[in-house]
């Protein structure tokens, strides 16, 4: 007889149990309210997608891009739609050519079977395991991977040190200077295994302590 895996515990009770772990967190914890984490509404095909148009453009531009390029392919979901348009298309949609050849690239491998997005597959999967899949594709390194862990598969114990707006964000909670990736690793052993709330409440620290614009992240 199979034993059922353990309830996994949300994301909000994973906040509270770190409230009760750590002085400084459990005061951003009260000031910022309890982490959003929404459920995902896109496949994983189009969530891969849209994080690599989004890479380095501010969010209206990239969101403009995004939504012609959906209503270009007609259904987002589908790789045999993005490669169905041509590279002028593409461009006419404001796609740079770096960008069309991550998109192109993802969408082959997708669908060749080189890139298995099967979310049992994924689920059974460790982080490493996704991270290195995922990174094959062009245009795809850790911090893509790890939010797409984070945000689309909603695991709890991600702790993207490369991300700069955690590192700021832990040294205005903690008031120290802003750590080094290096420097930031250890310093989640703490929020073990809710490593990805803990870096919920970084994102927040920068827009609560020092003005920083809502991110995507936080909302």
């Amino acid at each position: 007889m199979t034993t059922p895996r353990p309830a996994r515990p949300s994301h909000r009770a994973a906040a509270v149990e770190l409230a009760t772990r750590d002085q400084v967190l459990g005061s951003l914890i009260e000031a910022a309210g309890p982490p959003t984490f929404r459920r995902p509404s896109e496949t994983a095909f189009a969530a891969l997608s849209r994080s690599i148009l989004y890479q380095q453009l501010a969010g209206p531009a990239a969101a403009a891009i995004h939504g012609r390029l959906v209503a270009a392919m007609g259904d987002a979901d589908d790789p045999a739609a993005l490669l169905a348009l041509s590279d002028e298309a593409l461009r006419g949609v404001g796609l740079s050519r770096n960008k069309t050849l991550s998109l192109r690239d993802l969408a082959t491998k997708v669908l060749d079977g080189t890139v298995d997005l099967d979310r049992r597959r994924l689920g059974r999967a460790s982080d490493a395991e996704i991270v290195g899949h995922l990174s094959m594709v062009r245009g795809i390194g850790e911090w893509t991977a790890q939010m797409f862990l984070m945000f689309q598969l909603r695991r709890l114990d991600v702790w993207p040190t490369g991300d700069l707006g955690v590192r700021r964000g832990y040294g205005l909670a903690w008031r120290i200077s802003p750590p080094t990736a290096r420097e930031l690793e250890p310093l989640g052993d703490a929020f073990r295994p809710y490593r990805s709330v803990a870096a919920w409440y970084c994102w927040r620290a920068c827009e609560l302590y020092a003005g920083a614009a809502d991110s995507a992240l936080t909302r």
